[in-house]
């Protein structure tokens, strides 16, 4: 696509890679620049710094700041919002709820991340994102909460039989650190800030979460081989392009979607002398002298912090170069993770132009979901074929045995009551044709009038958890189980209403048939009817399947994105 005179939004903007992105995309003159961050200060900063190293670009820049896993109305330009809303009960539970619950509006409306996207952020002056360049670590971010160390200090408390914890607090924190439904989400708020944007492109810059090395990873955080808790973070990258590998199978706006995944170390941001800082805190210096030893034999000496060495006042200082993500290391701990045979190395330039090339149409061969496009199994030839061959012997059952509709196996609820929908209207009125005859009022009271009179298929509709709406819109017929809360949602819906929709539902079915089978005889059309398989002009039969289908694909725009 042509970057230039279009708005770009790079998260993680400050980041090794985000930065050279930055640089990168400025050379190809977009209207605007959004460099985003979770800190207000760092914004800033490399707002002003791309500012100061490109004065002619003739690109507005601009920046953004805010936690995006939390909502809008929660952010300070200090400290963190998560932890903040973690320490508030009423806002740890809405926390929850962003995570856990149904996505609505309200959660889509409220979230930092759709604000920044919607150009709805500070500072932003309401400029959208056409192109999105995600260089987060996503996959960091949410698997670094630790659910391990929390999960295991919920059950220190358990098993000590504390009176004095709060069980509904430590309960609310481990649900708030769930890992998979907060991906999930996330993604769901990508997904869905961009259609609401109008966002044309996104190109994720992933991890795979050891530097691109396998189980035998000498680098961890414990004593595990690799730990848990950097295979949760390989889990969720991983888990992540797959969830981007099905956003680019969703028609809509999004033209591109692509990921860039880095498999060794990243680097490097700056080489100097200078103080050492871990968590983004300086390091203190301690000292232990030899009459200060404790009992290596002793596991009380042995715990992993404690109120052990002397503080000296002073901070630790070291030559070191920056790589980014991964913090400052020295010369020694540079070389051996760089290596041959180790995680390597690959610089942010790289990256970057990689990642340009994928957005302007190059085909680098680094972009995984075209990777993943190219591997996966597709359907086959065999596989079209027997289909119809399975359709054939379930209709000779039927046709002894009775149509079966639908079980509501297969989810969601809205499957079954649209089949139940057509089924009633086939039996009342046989064929296509037939439907557009009645008034909705007189379709509505006749389909009423056979739910009355068939007990079976009656029984059958609400003994699997759906719903019938009578004619009146009023009285609801059901079982035990209810699959679904509203009828557009899971209920069999007689109303006149409704009835209206299936009429134009069935018009619109009818002229297609009628184009297929009469028109251009060439490959040209899908011909998924089987009165256009047939070369007939009306479908003489309402197939429910079809007509369903029908729906899917062109009312709920469900159909896939990629043939």
């Amino acid at each position: 696509m042509d970057i230039e005179g279009k708005n770009a939004l790079v998260l993680g903007a400050p980041g090794l890679v985000g930065a050279a992105v930055c640089r990168e995309l400025l050379a190809w003159r977009p209207a605007t620049l959004i460099v985003a961050s979770r800190q207000k200060s760092r914004a800033q900063d490399m707002a002003d710094k791309l500012q100061a190293t490109f004065p002619g670009a003739g690109t507005r820049i601009v920046a953004a700041w805010g936690d995006v896993f939390v909502r809008a109305d929660w952010q300070t330009d200090s400290g963190h919002p998560r932890a903040q809303a973690l320490a508030d009960p009423v806002r740890r539970r809405r926390l929850i709820g962003d995570i856990l619950d149904p996505l609505d509006e309200d959660i889509i409306e409220s979230s930092m991340l759709t604000r920044i996207i919607e150009g709805r952020a500070p500072g932003v002056g309401g400029t959208a994102a056409d192109i999105l360049i995600d260089c987060m670590n996503t996959a960091t971010a949410v698997s670094y909460q630790d659910i391990y160390a929390s999960a295991a200090h919920l059950r220190a408390l358990a098993d000590g039989g504390s009176d004095e914890a709060s069980w509904a607090e430590e309960l609310e924190r481990l649900l708030a650190s769930l890992y998979l439904p907060q991906l999930v989400r996330h993604v769901q708020l990508l997904a869905a800030a961009m259609e609401r944007a109008g966002t044309e492109a996104y190109i994720k810059v992933g991890t795979t979460g050891t530097g691109g090395m396998g189980l035998n990873i000498p680098y961890t955080h414990g004593e595990e081989k690799p730990s848990r808790l950097l295979l949760s973070k390989a889990a969720l990258a991983g888990a992540q392009s797959l969830l981007t590998f099905l956003m680019a199978r969703t028609p809509g706006s999004l033209r591109i979607v692509k990921e860039v995944k880095p498999a060794a170390v990243i680097g490097w941001r700056e080489i100097d002398y200078g103080p050492i800082r871990a968590g983004g805190r300086d390091i203190p210096l301690w000292d232990c002298p030899p009459e200060e030893a404790v009992s290596a034999s002793d596991p009380s000496s042995l715990v992993i912090e404690g109120a052990f060495g002397t503080p000296t006042g002073e901070h630790l200082h070291g030559t070191y170069i920056h790589t980014g993500e991964n913090g400052q290391f020295t010369a020694g701990e540079f070389a051996a993770i760089t290596s041959l045979g180790q995680m390597e190395l690959v610089t942010p330039e790289e990256i970057a132009r990689i990642v340009i090339a994928e957005l302007t149409g190059g085909n680098t061969g680094r972009d995984i979901i075209a990777a993943l496009d190219g591997a996966v199994m597709g359907p086959s030839y065999r596989g079209g074929f027997l289909r119809g061959a399975a359709i054939s012997k379930l209709r000779q059952l039927e046709a002894a045995h009775g149509e079966s509709v639908a079980f509501c196996i297969l989810g969601p609820p809205r499957l079954s009551k649209l089949l139940f929908e057509a089924y009633l209207l086939k039996q009342v009125c046989a064929t296509p044709d037939a439907i557009l005859g009645p008034d909705a009022d007189k379709l509505a009271a006749d389909l009423t009038d056979f739910i009355r009179n068939n007990p079976e298929i009656r029984r059958r509709i609400i003994s699997i958890g759906i719903g019938i709406l009578l004619a009146d819109g009023d009285r609801l017929l059901r079982g035990p189980k209810l699959k679904a809360q509203d009828a557009h949602g899971g209920w069999v819906d007689l109303t006149p209403e409704n009835m209206e929709l299936w009429k134009g539902r069935m018009e619109a079915l009818c002229a297609l048939a009628h184009e297929e089978a009469s028109g251009d005889t060439s490959s040209l059309s899908d011909r998924n009817l089987a009165a256009s398989q047939e070369w007939r002009p009306e479908p003489g039969v309402l197939n429910i399947g079809e007509a369903v289908a029908w729906i899917f694909n062109n009312e709920d725009q469900g159909q896939r994105g990629k043939v």
